[in-house]
């Protein structure tokens, strides 16, 4: 059974539709209030350690390389992918992140993760 498992900024509106809404990255998204987020969670502990995401520096050319080394620090969080797996077995479960590069950040990285077999 394929998981319904979907990213989306923090800055684009929380509709019904994303259902379980957890927030990835360390530090809280500018402008954006706790209202508006509308988070289920705020799994700081799963977003890229600072050296990591000050090394990638949302440079798309070190995407590959971000991506390996973000899995490899996910693996210490086995459990609390776990648990986002089995929310996502019931309904939607929505990746929220603040980077503006869609495809290239740490929300991508954790889906793909989770939809994995």
């Amino acid at each position: 059974m394929a998981l319904d498992v979907r990213t989306k900024r923090v800055y684009e509106p929380a509709e019904q539709s994303d259902g379980y809404r957890v927030l990835i990255d360390r530090l809280w998204p500018r402008g954006v209030s706790r209202e508006r987020a509308r988070l289920d969670e705020w799994a700081r502990d799963l977003a890229p350690s600072s050296g990591l995401r000050k090394w990638f520096g949302h440079d798309p050319e070190r995407f590959p390389e971000f991506r390996k080394r973000y899995r490899e620090e996910l693996r210490a969080h086995s459990d609390s992918l776990d648990e986002l797996r089995e929310r996502a077995s019931h309904g939607p479960l929505t990746i929220v992140y603040g980077a503006r590069d869609t495809e290239h950040n740490d929300a991508v990285v954790i889906a793909e993760m989770l939809r994995a077999p």
